[in-house]
């Protein structure tokens, strides 16, 4: 929704004043499709160039993204607070050895499958068991066990954020491509020298919307939608921030409620839930 007014205020501000201004149209229009032509098959044949196939395809999935909006919502974190305190409940019950059949099979799980939207993120769920595959081989020092979580979700967050890298290098290679095709513009007009001035004065004006339109491309549309890919990747980073924070806690041989209020502290200020809503939600769970 953000970007739809962006782009209505970029467009509407840019080319109303210029209209307002007394500036025609008519030479940008007559220009905009060669040079958009040229300018659009250079960047894009460059990014080609530059990325993988994946990250092709992930930067096309980015986009969308950033007409989506970030993945987890505020009620995905209670519900994550709400499956972690199930989990932790059972480990320091019944010990770790309890909980095998719901890592092991988490599809086949009840636990889980109160909560579909976690259970179909399968970093979430990776993140989840294999933490639990470390406690049940002995794996328990707590520092050693943040920083291995961690560097799993570093490595996560890396590969998510390509896409976000790779729009960024175009948005910074656009306003040199706009320059060269109005070189090419200046030499098409130069080629014509002999025209009267005022169809030279239309040849250049054409040329210069290669340069307007590099720029304008790169700071109003492109960058801005790199800016906000990254500003998403890091939001729904910290949704596993929050299973690092429980999954110490737990380590740390804390109660459940006080693993989930220490991943609860820990939640983006406008997802955060309450401490009472979460408390309410946790008596309403099943019974362990």
């Amino acid at each position: 929704m953000t970007m739809i007014l962006g782009l209505a205020l970029v467009f509407g501000l840019v080319f109303g004043g210029f209209i307002l201004s007394g500036g025609k149209m008519d030479i940008v229009l007559h220009a905009l499709p060669f040079e958009g032509m040229m300018i659009g098959g250079a960047s894009i044949g460059a990014f080609v160039i530059a990325n993988s196939f994946s990250v092709i395809k992930s930067a096309g999935k980015g986009v969308v993204k950033v007409l989506k909006g970030p993945r987890w919502k505020a009620k995905d974190y209670s519900d994550l607070l709400n499956l972690m305190f199930e989990l932790s409940r059972i480990y320091k019950a019944r010990g770790v050895l309890a909980l095998d059949s719901h890592i092991e099979s988490p599809e086949q799980s009840d636990i889980f499958a109160r909560y579909p939207r976690i259970a179909a993120d399968h970093f979430a769920i990776d993140l989840i068991r294999d933490s639990f595959r470390m406690l049940s081989m002995q794996f328990d020092d707590k520092y050693q066990t943040e920083d291995v979580i961690n560097r799993k979700i570093k490595k996560h967050h890396h590969e998510a954020m390509a896409s976000a890298h790779a729009i960024q290098q175009m948005a910074d290679g656009l306003p040199a491509i706009g320059i060269v095709a109005a070189v090419l513009g200046v030499i098409k007009t130069m080629s014509s020298i002999d025209q009267p001035p005022e169809i030279l004065g239309g040849m250049i004006g054409g040329a210069l919307v290669g340069t307007f339109l590099g720029v304008f491309l790169a700071y109003c549309m492109v960058q801005p939608v790199s800016g906000r890919l990254t500003q998403i990747e890091d939001e729904d980073a910290a949704f596993y921030h929050i299973i690092r924070d429980i999954f110490v806690a737990m380590v740390s041989d804390h109660p459940p409620s006080i693993c989930v209020e220490i991943g609860r502290g820990n939640i983006p200020t406008r997802m955060q839930p309450d401490f009472y809503e979460v408390e309410a939600a946790q008596k309403e769970l099943p019974a362990a």
